[in-house]
Parts: structure tokens; sequence; C-alpha cells
């Protein structure tokens, strides 16, 4: 099982000290130029007079576009621990076990605007970038990594099922090439004629990773996946509306 989830607007400030980005280190070398092409456009859009259009930040955010200037010589921070939204707060990854941990190595990727896929092993600055953004250069960041991402993603889920834990937006930027038939994107509701607030469906979809994490299982199909969070949810699982398009299961949660 491949578990896609997507990185959060919040993030950890840098470290006081510790190394710098090592661009040609991180995870999936086969996307350095197109990283390489976004570090640069977000770097030079932070430092200009529109930066707050270009990225879509309020004033408030100034300190960040800032940040974003010098990102490359800000000291890194594992993955996992840099981003602080709620899925990652519902993840919880510090509090696996450890062969929960085991399996999220080579089990997990984060899906990012600026970095395209990462590994929970990797290393990166904090830095501001959303993949709605128009940085210098690129007209949109979601078809500059559609351009790659699905044929990376495809490589690395392999024979695997895939549960994709991405909004919309972040989809956009590409789902595992000819794999549909076993992908699944997860929604959270309350039911009939209720809709759950953006905060909490974030939460349960980052506890239903670790509850996929700890349980051990591993599902081959999306029939299988249900039955597994079925211990914990209750599950709807529906067939893809037209060719091109994931499974979609979801959870519902307590009003």
């Amino acid at each position: 099982m491949l578990i896609i989830v997507p990185p959060s607007e919040s993030k950890r400030p840098a470290p006081e000290s510790g190394p710098a980005l090592d661009l040609a280190g991180l995870s999936f070398p086969e996307l350095t130029s197109t990283r390489a092409l976004l570090i640069e456009a977000l770097v030079t859009t932070s430092a200009r007079p529109d930066a707050f259009r270009r990225l879509g930040l309020r004033p408030s955010h100034a300190p960040e576009i800032a940040r974003n200037t010098w990102l490359t010589e800000l000291p890194t921070i594992p993955v996992l621990d840099l981003y602080t939204g709620p899925l990652h707060a519902g993840l919880d990854a510090a509090r696996l076990s450890l062969p929960a941990k085991a399996r999220l190595r080579d089990g997990l990727v984060v899906s990012s605007a600026l970095w395209g896929l990462l590994r929970p092993s990797d290393h990166v600055p904090p830095y501001r970038l959303h993949v709605n953004a128009r940085p210098i250069g690129i007209d949109r960041i979601d078809a500059t990594w559609r351009a790659v991402l699905p044929d990376v993603l495809a490589a690395v889920a392999g024979d695997r099922l895939v549960v994709d834990l991405r909004s919309i937006y972040y989809q956009a930027m590409g789902l595992p090439k000819g794999l549909e038939d076993r992908t699944v994107a997860l929604k959270i509701d309350q039911g009939p004629n209720h809709q759950v607030g953006d905060v909490i469906a974030k939460r349960v979809r980052g506890e239903a990773a670790h509850h996929l994490l700890e349980s051990a299982v591993e599902p081959e199909d999306p029939e299988a996946l249900a039955d597994a969070l079925a211990d914990r949810w209750p599950v709807r699982l529906e067939e893809p509306e037209r060719r091109g398009r994931p499974w979609t299961m979801t959870l519902t949660v307590d009003a």
C-alpha cells in the first residue's frame, strides 16, 4: 500500500543551525530539475513587489515571503517534522509504533507544490508555496508537476494499492499513471445533509493513515481497504465516475 499525503500551509520554523538543502540528495532524483526551476521561481517571486498577489498571500505572511528569498540557505528539517497542519497532526507519525514507522518509511510519500514528492527520510527547509500560486515563469504549478509526477507515482506504487489523501488541488499535480483501478481518494462527511469542516476532514484523513499503518494490513484492492477502515469508521465506497479518475471512499464521522 502506498499512502500519498499533502503538505500543510503551517510549518515549523527552521532550527538555529543544521545542514542546508541538499537538492541532489533528495529522494526521487528524477524530479531535481523541476524542483530547481520552482525554487528559482519562488525565490525570485518572493523578492518582488507583487509577491503577495503572485503567491496568493496576505501582508501578514510577509515574514514567510521574506524567508522564501533565502530558502536554499536555511537549515533543513525532517519532512514529517516540518508540516504541522491538522492532517499531519492526525497522522501523528512520532507516536507510531516501531513496526508502523517501518511501514511508513516505504509506504508514505508527501506531495508538495515545491518538491513534487518527498519521502519521510528527506530533509527540507520551511517555505511558503501553494499549488495555486503563480510564481515568475511558471504559468501553473499543477501542470508543471503533471508532466512528470504521474509516471513517478506509478513507479513508486508498483503493484500496490494507492491511498490518496490529497485535496483535489494537489491531486491535479498528477495521479499514478495507469493505476486508476487501484487508487482510492478519501473523503470525510457527517452523514446525509451534513458537511464536515475542513480542519476536521484533514485531521480524520491523517487518523486514517495512522490507523492503516498501525493495522499492518496490506489491502490489494479498494474493497479490502474499505474492510480495513470499517474497523473504526462507517465506510462508503464508490467506483470512479469516469475513466481516469480514482475510486472514492467516504468515511462518516460523528457530528
